[in-house]
């Protein structure tokens, strides 16, 4: 039985939707990422909006802070989820430039060039999010932020690096 034209999308139209799919697949999740970091590159949530529901959380669990208790925690929670949040930026950016150039059958060296390529996007976010963090009552931009952010990344990098060097010489 014929499959009507209605139905199914001819064979040219099928490779163009799955190139349309492995794009999507590639960068989505670097789109995302990028939403969430500037989500929380917002006023709202600066350290004086994050501090009260944090502490009023955490204080559930492990009890009341004193002022210096709570101060060092909450510049450890925001400092801990720029090096975190960053990381998993740079393994997305990593996953996406991975996908992108191995596909190109003229790039000899995808590897490198895709952990290059997701530390020089960390940064270039994580610039700009400090530089738009400068205009905002509320925040501060600040360079030492971008050195977390890209000590998150580079940690990432390094674990990717040495899990797919791990990889290759199983295999090898």
């Amino acid at each position: 039985m014929a499959a009507s034209p209605t139905t199914e999308a001819p064979p040219a139209m099928n490779g163009a939707r799955r190139s349309w799919q492995s794009v999507a697949n590639a960068w989505v999740p670097v789109l995302v990422c990028v939403l969430v970091i500037a989500t929380e590159s917002t006023a709202a949530f600066g350290a004086d909006r994050t501090t009260g529901p944090l502490r009023r959380l955490l204080e559930l669990f492990f009890g009341p802070f004193t002022q210096p208790q709570w101060w060092r925690l909450h510049l450890a929670i925001r400092k801990g989820g720029h090096f975190l949040g960053y990381g998993m930026l740079s393994i997305a950016w990593f996953r996406a430039w991975w996908m992108t150039l191995r596909a190109s059958a003229s790039q000899t060296q995808p590897r490198a060039l895709s952990h290059a390529l997701a530390m020089s996007g960390t940064l270039l976010v994580a610039s700009c999010d400090e530089f738009h963090q400068t205009f905002l009552p509320n925040r501060t931009g600040s360079f030492w932020d971008v050195l977390v952010d890209c000590s998150g990344a580079l940690l990432m990098q390094a674990l990717i690096w040495l899990w797919m060097w791990q990889r290759s010489s199983r295999a090898a």
